[in-house]
């Protein structure tokens, strides 16, 4: 009896508890009113026309046409497409947070008179423009003061949209720099000072042509045409204060160019003032201004460009490997048997393909920290020669020597001298131990 009335006291309180949830749920939803939009029915891709007066006082007018947003005013220029698309995507969902005054006498404790923002548009249909104008921020800094210039009334709108609506021409214009085809681009040369870099795309393999010819560092070349594709400018000369020669454009302090078969594209670099570069697309009369950095990582020294990778071969691509330590000789050689399985011998001897497989990736893995110009002459008595048949066809040499406490290394076709890590050398020269 006891256990009955317990189990009904229990279903009695949770009764009331779901009665609860469904009470404060329903008062909670009947409380909660449905935003006014500020502009009903409108659909962002069908805008096709906008006009911004920033805070700053500019006024810009940009149209779109064949899908395609431009300026059109002050001065016609290509705009930022991201930008038009983030303009016309607040207008359509901009939402009316609530009414401050249904009848506003003094708009200027509104910064509404004048107003401090305005935003024109026109989408398909309309026969006349719509506008909306932004005030200041309200004191506690969560929404704007807005309104339609054709009423009275003033509302609120969330603060954040004044980072979408407030842009001046510079803002809304695009700033890439220079436009390319990363893909098709198959030499680069660069120019600063007194010294050049130049480099060729053979295939999907970019070389080191001049001043030397070398391997080059794959990641770092296209790393460059990555920064330049991106690169934006951070302001522009006017046309009347665009000095050529004052801004050292003429002749340039450095240039980078990226070429396409015939075509070419080159940014030019100058002088540097308050912490930004003056610099020039060749082709276009505009002048403008760019970070600091894009110059230091696209005018980078030869070394910088080149492949750090002693060997080109790894341990699944070797067939055959040489291994000379002053008179004494390790030769290892890949053979395939009936099955398809591979193993590797050192002359009729068979090596664990395990030990062969880690010594190879120790090999495949000696990279050059620096490089020197010069041939050390302590690569006259070489400590290693390790020479290395791989992809069928290909054979690869790299001699090695001391040098003190240092090893230097040198790769056969490659002029100058390479340092690399003494402890990760020493780990190949004890494995080849392993292989007698």
């Amino acid at each position: 009896m006891r256990s009955l009335r317990s189990t009904l006291a229990l279903i009695l309180v949770l009764g009331a508890l779901v009665g609860y949830i469904y009470y404060l749920n329903k008062d909670e939803s009947a409380g909660a009113e449905k935003k006014e939009k500020a502009f009903a029915s409108l659909k962002a891709e069908d805008i096709e026309d906008v006009q911004i007066k920033s805070a700053d006082g500019q006024t810009s007018h940009v149209q779109k046409a064949d899908g395609t947003w431009k300026i059109t005013a002050p001065d016609p220029a290509p705009a930022d497409q991201g930008e038009l698309s983030s303009i016309t995507g607040g207008l359509a969902s901009l939402d009316i947070q609530r009414v401050v005054d249904e009848n506003a006498g003094d708009l200027k404790q509104y910064g509404l008179e004048p107003a401090r923002i305005e935003v024109e548009f026109r989408a398909k249909g309309d026969k006349a423009p719509r506008r909306i104008q932004l005030g200041e921020k309200t004191p506690t800094g969560g929404d704007l003061y807005a309104r339609f210039p054709d009423q009275k009334r003033v509302f609120l709108v969330s603060s954040f949209v004044d980072s979408t609506f407030n842009k001046n021409t510079f803002a809304l214009r695009d700033k890439t720099i220079i436009k390319i085809d990363r893909e098709k681009v198959d030499r680069i040369d660069i120019v600063a000072d007194k010294r050049s870099v130049t480099l060729a795309k053979t295939g999907s393999e970019w070389q080191i042509v001049a001043p030397i010819m070398a391997r080059a560092d794959v990641a770092a070349v296209e790393g460059s045409l990555e920064r330049l594709s991106s690169a934006q400018m951070q302001g522009i000369v006017p046309a009347d204060a665009a000095d050529l020669k004052k801004h050292k454009l003429e002749p340039p302090v450095a240039s980078f160019t990226a070429a396409a078969g015939s075509s070419r594209a080159t940014l030019l670099f100058g002088e540097t003032e308050n912490a930004l570069i003056y610099a020039k697309d060749a082709a276009r009369p505009m002048v403008f201004t760019v970070a600091p950095t894009l110059y230091t990582d696209l005018v980078r020294d030869l070394a910088e460009f080149r492949r750090k990778d002693l060997f080109d071969s790894r341990s699944f691509t070797a067939t055959h490997v040489e291994f000379k330590r002053g008179a004494e000789t390790v030769t290892l050689n890949k053979t395939k048997n009936k099955d398809g399985s591979e193993e590797w011998k050192n002359g009729d001897k068979l090596i664990h393909a395990m030990k062969v497989e880690d010594l190879l990736s120790k090999v495949s893995g000696l990279r050059a920290e620096s490089f020197e110009t010069a041939m050390n002459p302590a690569l006259k008595n070489p400590a290693l020669v390790v020479t290395i048949r791989f992809d069928e066809n290909k054979m690869e040499q790299v001699t090695f020597a001391r040098a003190g406490a240092d090893v230097v290394a040198t790769r056969a076709g490659e002029p100058g001298t390479g340092k690399v890590q003494a402890s990760s050398f020493d780990d190949v020269f004890k494995g080849i131990d392993e292989m007698k």
